[in-house]
């Protein structure tokens, strides 16, 4: 779908202005919790309480929500606070019954959105509905996927979408609980530039301390809003503890945002820009006058029989670019990943020239047989593949 013909998701007395902000507990687990959250996060200003009612864990055993028991907490909470509500669905029982307690607000959790066909599902069980619609990214770092929740959530007849980044799942997970892989949140921003986004910074992080600069580094990438968890009491709450924070925490996080003016345009700004693009094309032109010596490299490596992949010399490379990138202020993540694209164009570029080059002539007097004998990979196919 080339364009979305989107609505509004604001809902009534809710500000446009960034960031618009949607906070609760991770878990309804009590009435008096429910309402105690509630009434300290009105008291700051929040508009809309988000709270879980069903919760899909990893592993059984944990708490799952306590359930449908808990809508009519939430209904009362419209009633005390004034506040609107929002709540994670799943399966379309759970859009039935959520639309049948009023709730204001609903959203796709990131393991939902992962399995088209439970996202299918809920889009019919929506058929016909005017409610906004929030869609998690899916757990794994797939754009295409995500925008197939939206488009199938889009052909249900709902035009009120936002999306929420929360990070993508991975193996290290030693500063954040979901890495957030910005570039993925901002290509769908480039390719739908009037769709809302909302930053959860609770299940990016996993940590309080981590809450309020993820927040900010949002709000400087342009998101629309925040999806932030707060509980009344953090410290025993039954599910994701530590990554709650309570209402005046929260409201402190907020008065300390900076929220630049993203319209101002200076003639500084854009003489940097256009340092940046010269910048960048003399890097593509260093680039491919790299890969012109690969391929060099993969005609010298065929003519001596020599496998394409130097393991030793690629770890030794890695680790003096590593450093001299550290020299530079450069991150040696940033350095590792960047030199593993590189290798990787490099290799195929060498098997390419390897390919098109004619093969070697045999040494006068040495016939297929003792040449193949003089190599313990067989030639060159065997090097390739070792």
């Amino acid at each position: 779908m080339e364009k979305f013909e989107l609505q509004t998701i604001l809902l009534p007395g809710v500000e446009g202005k960034r960031p618009i902000v949607i906070a609760g507990p991770c878990s309804a687990e009590t009435e008096e919790q429910v309402l105690d959250t509630a009434k300290a996060l009105a008291a700051t200003g929040i508009k809309v309480l988000r709270a879980g009612i069903w919760k899909p864990r990893t592993k059984p055993g944990g708490f799952e929500g306590v359930g449908s028991v808990g809508l009519p907490w939430l209904k009362r909470v419209k009633e005390e606070t004034g506040m609107f509500t929002a709540i994670e669905v799943a399966t379309r029982e759970h859009v039935t019954k959520a639309l049948e307690a009023g709730m204001d607000i609903l959203w796709l959790g990131a393991r939902t959105v992962t399995n088209p066909f439970a996202v299918q599902d809920i889009a019919d069980a929506l058929n016909g509905v005017d409610i906004p619609v929030l869609i998690k990214n899916p757990v794994n770092p797939d754009l295409e996927l995500w925008i197939g929740a939206i488009e199938r959530i889009y052909g249900a007849g709902i035009r009120r979408i936002g999306v929420v980044h929360r990070g993508f799942s991975s193996y290290d997970q030693k500063m954040y609980r979901n890495q957030p892989l910005w570039h993925i949140p901002i290509e769908l921003r480039r390719r739908y530039p009037y769709l809302p986004i909302l930053c959860d910074p609770s299940h990016i992080g996993g940590k309080r301390e981590l809450i309020a600069p993820l927040c900010q580094q949002a709000m400087d990438l342009n998101f629309d809003g925040l999806l932030i968890e707060s509980h009344i009491n953090p410290e025993d709450a039954w599910s994701d503890a530590a990554q709650q924070i309570t209402p005046d925490v929260l409201d402190y996080i907020l008065n300390l945002l900076v929220i630049r003016d993203v319209t101002q345009t200076t003639e500084n700004l854009t003489e940097l820009r256009r340092q940046i693009d010269n910048i960048d094309e003399g890097l593509l032109e260093l680039l491919s006058k790299r890969m012109r010596i690969s391929r060099e490299i993969g005609v010298y490596k065929k003519e001596h029989n020599m496998p394409v992949l130097q393991t030793p010399r690629y770890g030794e490379m890695l680790e003096n670019r590593t450093k001299t990138g550290a020299s530079l202020n450069l991150s040696p993540d940033f350095v590792k990943k960047m030199l593993g694209e590189i290798h990787e164009e490099s290799i195929r570029q060498q098997i390419v020239a390897i390919n098109e080059c004619p093969p070697p002539t045999p040494p006068q007097g040495r016939g297929e047989e003792e040449t193949s004998k003089s190599s313990p990979m067989g030639g060159v196919k065997g090097g390739l593949l070792s």
